[in-house]
């Protein structure tokens, strides 16, 4: 249907077929590098991150699509009228059909003639509508009743403002098909004026957003959910900082266990969390001076991040604590903590190493359940303890723990950690870094200048998992 032209302005020119030629071309450019990117798009439905992506590469994908039919069309002009059809009395006639998908089933047009009465629609709208080709057009007060009940009012007002006040129409509105399908149309109009300035007549052009609508509606719920994900991640990030930090020792540099005494233990510990998530892990390290003047050392790892581990890592430190009041010796412990995790409600795998220093006699008595070795620094050299039996903590039920003793001297530095220090490095060679260490370890002050000198040699680097380190020196 051709353009009409409103009575204070003069018609515009057609543009030149090379420029929409040039702007269809970077459209669809555009478009190939668009679908590209769409490909990449992580596809997994379990990640908020990942549907909001692919949401909005749909949303664009749609756009483009759009833009590069509309200029086809201002291209090629207005499609030709169909053909009158051919009725003969065996044979009625058939509605017209347009291709799905197409832009036919897009953009339609229509005037409604104010002097006249008379209406003229396009057969693109007709299709957008679903109404047979054959009825006639819907005059301007038929038009509602096309309309979904919520969205009457509104078009009652465009129309009335622009056959009244002269004002263009650009508004949205839902009808429903005679097939009970309902669909968002946009429609944009403006007044035809007679030479009187009154307003003879109106015309629009109706388009089918439905899918573009739709698509915007994916990517506002998928960036919703992944907004609620990110406020859910950090309100659980905060809750298991808490519970860290109430449960880890805050120590502030060198501790000494027990606080009078020659044979008095430096200690020193850090927890270093992991670079490549914003969760805390359930590592931990702790120091308890016992009512029998022994110290209980103790380096854990339960597997797993956010605050059920942290939860779950404080509850197994809680009752290490206060299993080891009762005098139990390290492999004692380890098969308790091993029954608790064995009759958890979660179930959970975790290892440990739990030591019991007795300064009167420089005895060291440990246990391990799965976990790396402790080890010993004495005269610049380093080497591991050899370790006794231990599975990891929860693997199995009834699990029997060995121990080894060690008699210590005056000087030497006793290190545990856990596997997270040396990410990345496996078997003796992870062990081997540490034990480089010695002449370094040996120059230290104290012990914390010796934990000082671990982290800058393992904890500056991009960490996968997290990691706690305790150093122990014997002797004042």
């Amino acid at each position: 249907m051709p353009s009409h032209l409103s009575a204070d302005r003069p018609a515009a020119q057609p543009p030149q077929r090379g420029t929409v030629d040039a702007l269809i071309s970077q459209t669809r450019r555009l478009r190939g590098e668009m679908d590209a990117v769409r490909r990449d798009a992580p596809l997994d439905g379990a990640d908020p991150q990942g549907r909001w992506q692919r949401a909005l590469c749909d949303l664009a994908m749609h756009q483009l699509n759009d833009l590069d039919e509309h200029l086809a069309q201002l291209r090629d002009g207005p499609p030709p009228a169909p053909p009158e059809p051919v009725t003969t009395p065996a044979a009625p006639a058939a509605p017209a059909v347009t291709p799905r998908g197409s832009l036919l089933s897009r953009v339609g047009s229509a005037e409604w003639n104010l002097l006249t009465d008379e209406a003229s629609w396009s057969g693109e709208l007709y299709d957008i509508l679903g109404r047979d080709p054959a009825a006639p057009p819907l005059t301007l007060d038929e038009l509602p009743s096309l309309v979904l009940d919520e969205d009457r009012l509104m078009l009652t007002a465009m129309v009335t403002d622009c056959l009244v006040d002269a004002k263009p129409i650009d508004g949205e509105f839902r009808i429903v098909r005679p097939d009970g399908g309902v669909r968002t149309v946009h429609m944009m109009g403006e007044p035809i004026l007679h030479a009187d300035g009154s307003t003879a007549a109106m015309w629009a052009v109706l388009r089918d957003v439905s899918e573009l609508r739709r698509s915007q509606r994916t990517v506002s719920e998928t960036r919703e959910s992944l907004q609620l994900h990110r406020h859910h991640a950090q309100s659980e990030h905060r809750l298991a900082v808490q519970l860290q930090e109430a449960v880890l020792p805050p120590w502030h540099g060198s501790l000494r266990f027990p606080q009078r005494g020659p044979e008095a233990l430096d200690l020193a510990a850090r927890y270093l969390p992991c670079s490549t998530s914003a969760l805390i892990g359930g590592d931990w390290y702790d120091a308890l001076e016992l009512s029998d003047g022994a110290t209980l050392l103790s380096v854990g790892d339960l597997t797993g991040q956010g605050v059920t581990v942290a939860s779950g890592m404080a509850m197994l430190l809680g009752a290490l604590r206060g299993m080891a009041v009762t005098g139990a010796q390290p492999g004692q412990l380890m098969s308790w903590l091993n029954q608790l995790l064995d009759a958890s409600v979660q179930p959970a795998l975790g290892s440990a190493v739990c030591c019991r220093y007795r300064p009167e006699t420089r005895t060291l008595t440990w246990a391990q359940a799965g976990h790396p070795a402790p080890l010993l620094f004495r005269g610049g050299t380093g080497r591991v303890l050899a370790a006794p039996n231990g599975v990891l903590l929860g693997a199995t039920s009834g699990a029997v723990y060995g121990q080894a003793e060690e008699t210590l001297e005056d000087g030497d530095l006793l290190l545990l950690y856990t596997d997270g220090l040396v990410t990345g490095q496996y078997g003796a060679q992870a062990v081997q870094r540490l034990i480089d260490l010695a002449p370094r370890l040996r120059g230290a002050r104290t012990a914390q200048d010796c934990v000082r000198t671990v982290v800058e040699e393992f904890g500056e680097s991009e960490r996968e998992d997290d990691a706690c380190v305790l150093i122990a020196r014997i002797g004042s």
